[in-house]
This record gives C-alpha cells, sequence and structure tokens, in this order.
C-alpha cells in the first residue's frame, strides 16, 4: 500500500501514512538502542575498574600513615632501633580497624582458594596481599591469580655498603610500605 493516494475526483494527492514502522525504521531503532547499550556497560565497567583502584589505594594510603604514625611515635619516644622488628611484619596489625574485606593471616595459602577483592597477609612471604576482582584491567603485580603484594621494610642508611641491615652499625631512618612487584591499572 502507497503512503499516498489519489483522490477519485483528480485533485492531487492526498497525505496517507501507516500505522506502524516500516522495517527499516525498526532496524534503525534497534541499532541505536545496541549501540547506547554498548556504550552504558562499558562506562559501568570503567566505573568498577575504579572503583576498586581506588579503593585499594585507599587502604595501601591508610597503610602508610599509619606506618608514618608508628615512625612518629618511635622518633618522639626516642625508641627508633625498636622499629627494626616491624620488618616484614602485618601493616594491617597497627590499624584500629582493619578493612571489611581482610581476610586475616594465612601461612602459605593458595590464593586461588581466596575471594577476589580480598586482603589477606602471608606469613611465609611476608606480604600484604591483595587480590584483584577485575584482572583484565591489572597488569603486573603477582600471577596466577593476579595480585598486588606489598611488604613493610625498614628504611636505613647503609653504613658498611653490605646491602643488609646490621645492628649496631646501621642506622635507621624508618619503615615504608612498599610494592612487592611493580603493577598498574588501564582504564579501557
Amino acid at each position: 500500500m502507497s503512503r499516498q493516494s489519489r483522490d477519485p475526483k483528480g485533485r492531487g494527492c492526498i497525505g496517507h501514512f501507516n500505522d506502524g514502522f516500516s522495517l527499516l525504521e525498526l532496524v534503525i531503532v534497534i541499532v541505536m538502542i545496541s549501540v547506547l547499550l554498548v556504550l552504558a556497560i562499558s562506562r559501568l565497567l570503567a566505573l568498577q575498574v575504579d572503583a576498586e583502584r581506588v579503593t585499594m589505594q585507599t587502604v595501601v594510603g591508610t597503610l602508610r600513615s599509619s606506618i608514618g604514625m608508628k615512625v612518629a611515635e618511635s622518633i618522639v619516644k626516642s625508641k627508633v632501633a625498636a622499629l627494626a622488628e616491624y620488618a616484614g611484619s602485618n601493616p594491617m596489625n597497627l590499624l584500629a580497624e582493619t578493612p571489611h574485606n581482610y581476610l586475616g593471616e594465612f601461612d602459605g595459602v593458595d590464593p586461588a582458594s581466596l575471594a577476589d577483592g580480598s586482603w589477606y597477609f602471608d606469613k611465609r612471604t611476608k606480604m600484604l596481599v591483595y587480590l584483584v576482582r577485575n584482572k583484565g584491567f591489572f597488569a603486573g603485580g603477582l600471577p596466577n591469580p593476579p595480585r598486588a603484594g606489598f611488604m613493610v621494610k625498614l628504611v636505613y642508611s647503609d653504613k658498611n655498603g653490605n646491602g643488609v641491615f646490621d645492628q649496631g652499625i646501621d642506622e635507621i631512618e624508618g619503615l615504608r610500605l612498599s610494592s612487592a612487584e611493580p603493577y598498574s591499572w588501564s582504564r579501557y
């Protein structure tokens, strides 16, 4: 049926419209909705990755602050030598309240058996570990499964140059929470 039909008296064309969509119009609408849906999903995924990255970095920042407070307290109390006992310790023990996703201390646990998006302390490696949830957007770190590892390290001046802290020879300067392996997050 055509969109226009002739007036029987020959006066020209009279507008006549169908009540539905043509197949082409329907396909165009479906394609537009599909494109908008793909864009919305990709943006949501990027927001989830950003949220995980920021949450992890916030915990690391909080831990670094608590380590800094412990160093300051030791300096004020003239107990800098006591900082050596914190090297390789669990930095979560310095917090008044641990994060809700902290699983605790384990001795050589298989990280694949633990929940993604969680923290744990491995007593064997003396490393605080974060298990990455959005694995496709995380590079570096510890492999299988992807995770970021952090260690409390003693900062000292190596007076004899042997690369190892020697009590009574080297001077303690503080503590640092260091990444065990370099890592990075990507957005897309």
